[in-house]
């Protein structure tokens, strides 16, 4: 186990096999150094996380399932680099889309939740650019999709 497995394991996050896509698309595209992972959405053990910020779920709760997204965009990273995420050198931006009513506006809190688990697993590593933006739906109802931008070595 690497270092970045170990601190997640540390943490109580085992990172699953890397999600399947869910439509005609591939998972990730490597340019060079630049790992493009395509939008992750919400799920935990029992299916998707759905639901509209604003409306039938809080910040809290769109965090949590923000996090979710985190989780999967590090198995999509790890699968990028042949099981070896200690290959991965910094998460370089995040783009999260919040399912959320038109008077919403904490979508920052809400893709938070991805932001604070890449800080905490990986440090320096975890610091990256990014946008947070409403979007008046998502796909299957999630509440979170977020996608990435990784370099790694």
């Amino acid at each position: 186990m690497g270092v970045f497995e170990a601190k997640l394991a540390e943490m109580g996050i085992t990172l699953p096999e890397a999600p399947a896509p869910a439509a005609n698309y591939v998972p990730y595209v490597q340019s060079g150094n630049l790992v493009y992972v395509s939008g992750q959405i919400a799920a935990g053990p029992d299916g998707f996380i759905t639901g509209k910020l604003g409306d039938d779920m809080d910040a809290e709760a769109g965090a949590a399932a923000a996090r979710t997204c985190a989780i999967a965009l590090l198995a999509q990273v790890k699968a990028a680099c042949g099981g070896d995420l200690d290959r991965l050198v910094r998460v370089v931006k995040l783009t999260g889309f919040v399912n959320s009513t038109q008077d919403f506006t904490d979508q920052p809190k809400v893709i938070n939740g991805a932001s604070d688990l890449f800080g905490e697993a990986l440090g320096d590593a975890g610091l990256h650019a990014r946008a947070a933006v409403s979007a008046p739906s998502l796909p299957f109802g999630v509440a979170v999709e977020i996608d990435g931008v990784f370099e790694v070595k």
